[in-house]
């Protein structure tokens, strides 16, 4: 097959999240199947400057109606190996910036525009290419016209682009919502901003756009995939979710094996197996010594590695705070975000340095380091459409600890439902529930032969991108 994806971020180049690693993992995967896959991305100044870069060639020069005005823009390309290409679409008015989406705690004014211009930009590429893609796969709300606008191109040319367009939505929270003038910005039929089209209580919506117009429609977790029907999850959109209830799916994101995996991580101070959980130790001794911590401490380690946010459960965090001030425990939190988030957990460090350890860094080491010398990893989510931590802390033998939603219903099997089957212990997303699940956490720590098992099935659990991909290629196969 032909397989097109377009997305605002893909690891290595560019990352803020989770959506990164689902599409540079998923892409290369189907590209080692043998489908020949294409990558768009936007020129952000983050992959001009990637030395990946480097190797990209100028292909050709478009120029994308937007509104009243036709913009050109530079695309470059880059072989990322067999029969993958990634193609950037460089506009520096639109990308070059030190975020993806804004800064200083907010969204660029006119990311309406550069994400309307991106997805036009992939439909003129296509065009002028001839790629005939079997399937285009759309990430998230700013790939959400992308459906549309290929249909619309497509009915003027008299000719087919695409056969088929899927949409991935990774987090329906976000969904790229602006003013209705916006919509000039599309130069859709005027009869396309209503009920039935993009408008969205006046206003225009990105991601509506997708769900509506895109052929199949995918969540990152069957669990969510349910949980976005309801007025709970559905921020808005699950009246619109519903009516594609047929068309919609849910596929659990994979683990790159090649980048996470406690036998060959180049980022740990020792690799260990299944097999031997020896340097499990040794990464154990590095964390708590780098953290401030002595070495040789013996109670329990719990980490957390997050975008320190409302979604993250922070707030719950916060309120079992006296459980890892008064029991004999260690603490390491990672992640930055919300101001208040950061500030709150600074203090919190600051009171009790001996307990608690915060750093606001962007460290990738840390956050493997985190993941490999940890007793248990927290994920106290309020919603968590896919998660991945809960993925890594498996395989790298630390026992997770995650609220009931999302994905992590979906690859958590909890030890008090499923005593010779759990993977990790799972709560209600409630103060109560936490903290009772941090109590017995306490219990399985001062049972070492449990806890041996429990780790054990957990670093067995098969995450990889293998599997995740080969459930997206059965999905395209049945749509064309």
């Amino acid at each position: 097959m032909k397989i097109v994806h377009a997305a605002s971020e893909m690891f290595p180049l560019v990352k803020t999240g989770g959506l990164a690693d689902a599409v540079g993992a998923l892409s290369k995967a189907l590209a080692g199947f043998g489908h020949e896959v294409a990558v768009f991305l936007p020129g952000y100044r983050a992959v001009l400057k990637h030395p990946m870069f480097a190797k990209a060639a100028r292909r050709l020069m478009i120029q994308v109606e937007l509104g009243d005005e036709f913009l050109q823009a530079d695309v470059y390309t880059l072989s990322l190996g067999k029969k993958l290409t990634l193609y950037v679409i460089r506009r520096d008015e639109f990308y070059d910036r030190s975020h993806p989406y804004g800064g200083e705690g907010r969204d660029y004014d006119d990311n309406d525009c550069r994400f309307i211009y991106f997805c036009k930009a992939v439909v003129e590429v296509l065009r002028i290419v001839d790629f005939k893609a079997d399937v285009v796969h759309c990430h998230d709300w700013q790939t959400g016209l992308l459906p549309v606008l290929l249909r619309m191109e497509e009915r003027k040319l008299q000719d087919t682009l695409a056969l088929k367009t899927v949409l991935t939505i990774h987090n329906i929270a976000f969904q790229g919502v602006f003013p209705n003038k916006s919509f000039s910005l599309t130069n859709l039929p005027e009869d396309l901003m209503g009920i039935d089209g993009i408008e969205f209580y006046g206003q225009i919506n990105m991601l509506k756009g997708g769900i509506v117009f895109a052929d199949n429609v995918t969540t990152v977790s069957p669990n969510y995939s349910k949980e976005i029907q309801s007025s709970k999850f559905g921020c808005g959109l699950e009246g619109v979710v519903r009516t594609r209830a047929d068309d919609l799916v849910g596929f659990i994101n994979g683990v790159d094996t090649e980048v996470w995996n406690p036998k060959t991580d180049p980022l740990l101070p020792a690799n260990y197996s299944v097999v031997s959980l020896k340097g499990k130790s040794a990464c154990r001794r590095n964390l708590l010594g780098k953290n401030g911590f002595s070495a040789d401490y013996e109670g329990p380690i719990y980490g957390m590695v997050c975008r320190l946010a409302e979604q993250k459960g922070i707030d719950l965090l916060l309120s079992v705070r006296e459980f890892f001030i008064k029991e004999d425990c260690r603490l390491i939190i990672l992640g930055s975000g919300d101001g208040k988030y950061e500030e709150a957990l600074r203090k919190l460090a600051e009171a009790h340095p001996n307990k608690i350890a915060l750093s606001t860094a962007l460290d990738e080491e840390a956050s493997h380091l985190i993941e490999a010398g940890s007793d248990f990893f927290l994920m106290p989510s309020i919603f968590e459409p896919c998660g991945l931590n809960q993925m890594y802390s498996q395989l790298y033998g630390t026992i997770p600890l995650v609220s009931k939603v999302g994905g992590l219903v979906d690859t958590v099997v909890d030890i008090e439902k499923e005593a010779t089957k759990g993977t990790g212990l799972m709560f209600a997303p409630k103060t109560r529930d936490f903290r009772k699940a941090l109590q017995e956490s306490l219990q399985l720590f001062q049972d070492k032969a449990k806890m041996n098992q429990v780790i054990k099935r957990g670093m067995k659990q098969d995450f990889s991108w293998e599997k995740a991909a080969r459930a997206y290629e059965n999905l395209y196969q049945d749509m064309i």
